[in-house]
């Protein structure tokens, strides 16, 4: 496993990990078939014998010596590597396993963001005053993954978000990098610009095409030409370089309202035809309220006429509830207004003013 830990200095307050599973969807395969540890396998579409039309989803660091990558044709994918093992992707599989690698995570945070289904920053607590111990706790972490759940991890651990995110991809696979706030700019400078996040493909070759290849290049580039070009990014662009990154470590915000919208093949003033699309709307929004435990107060209604102009109307109900019965008769309460006046295009269910739901508590399901 490459470690690369720069000197260790006096406590710094603000240290940010960012966890990221290696070639999550193929790991957790590998996990599941043994036999197929350090053999190419790419996940992703059937490749059809390298007629398939779809693309790579990732891939084993095997198979990614055959030049193969996510989001490559999974054609070309086929041509580089036929006697890969391709696998079809298995997001409940991938989903479930995620899940639980996100809980573990959180209990070594103080505070916990969630970016995508394989990668999370992490802010540890108080009892994690240097750079040093730093280093330690990342290992914890990513023995306690390879533990629980039989997959590698690369952390990266900075002074600020951007740096721990470039930091974990800096030696993969089963790496870890912490760089501490005065050698920033060493661990920056050599790099090309397309590492800085949000920095594609499109806006490396325009500043490829200026002369700027590297991040130093770009982080000493004069201000002003770089906002003539990117506008308000420009400037954004050159904190980047600079190592200068000002965004927080934050749960995600809570969900606020469940809502589902059906647009009719043709407009439409059938009541029966209407009524029957609002029972499937409340019957999503029913399934999405019970997987994410929630109980709801108000019901909001959503029409749409075929000249365009769209009406909300919401009511809220006495008790918590998550009773489909009760979506479904508010919301026909709700349409009765609009039937016979035009021809609708588009309804829409939603609820909102939501809570979690105590397994414990007696639940009125009626009013």
């Amino acid at each position: 496993m490459p470690i690369s830990i720069s000197k260790i200095n006096p406590p710094e307050r603000r240290i940010t990990f960012h966890a990221d599973m290696d070639s999550f969807f193929a790991s957790v395969e590998v996990r599941e078939r043994p036999e197929l540890k350090g053999l190419p396998v790419v996940v992703g579409s059937d490749p059809k014998g390298g007629s398939g039309r779809g693309v790579v989803s990732t891939c084993s660091y095997e198979a990614r010596k055959y030049g193969i990558h996510s989001a490559m044709p999974i054609s070309q994918a086929y041509r580089l590597c036929p006697n890969a093992f391709f696998l079809p992707v298995n997001m409940k599989l991938y989903a479930g396993v995620s899940e639980k690698i996100m809980e573990l995570l959180k209990g070594f945070a103080d505070r916990f963001q969630q970016v995508s289904v394989d990668e999370a920053y992490l802010v540890p607590g108080p009892e994690i005053t240097s750079f040093e111990e730093a280093a330690l706790y990342a290992l914890r972490i990513k023995d306690e993954v390879q533990k629980q759940e039989g997959i590698t991890c690369s952390v990266g651990v900075g002074p600020n978000k951007l740096i721990a995110k470039i930091a974990s991809g800096f030696q993969k696979p089963d790496g870890l990098t912490v760089v501490r706030p005065e050698e920033v700019r060493k661990f920056l400078f050599p790099l090309p610009v397309s590492k800085i996040p949000g920095i594609g493909e499109k806006t490396a070759d325009t500043l490829k095409s200026m002369g700027l290849n590297r991040v130093e290049e770009l982080a000493t580039c004069d201000v002003q030409l770089l906002s003539e070009k990117f506008g308000k990014m420009g400037l954004r662009m050159k904190q980047l370089a600079n190592g200068l990154d000002f965004g927080e470590v934050r749960e995600k915000e809570s969900v606020k309202s469940i809502s589902r919208h059906g647009t009719f093949a043709e407009d439409t003033s059938d009541p029966v035809k209407i009524a029957c699309s609002l029972d499937l709307l409340a019957e999503s929004v029913h399934k999405s309220l019970l997987k994410n435990r929630f109980l709801f107060k108000t019901v909001t209604l959503t029409v749409r006429f075929e000249d365009f102009s769209t009406y909300t109307r919401s009511k809220t109900i006495p008790i918590w509830t998550s009773d489909i019965f009760v979506i479904k008769r508010t919301s026909m309460q709700l349409l009765s207004e609009f039937i016979g006046n035009q021809k609708l295009r588009l309804v829409g269910i939603g609820v909102t003013k939501l809570r979690e739901r105590d397994e414990k508590q007696t639940l009125i399901t009626d009013f």
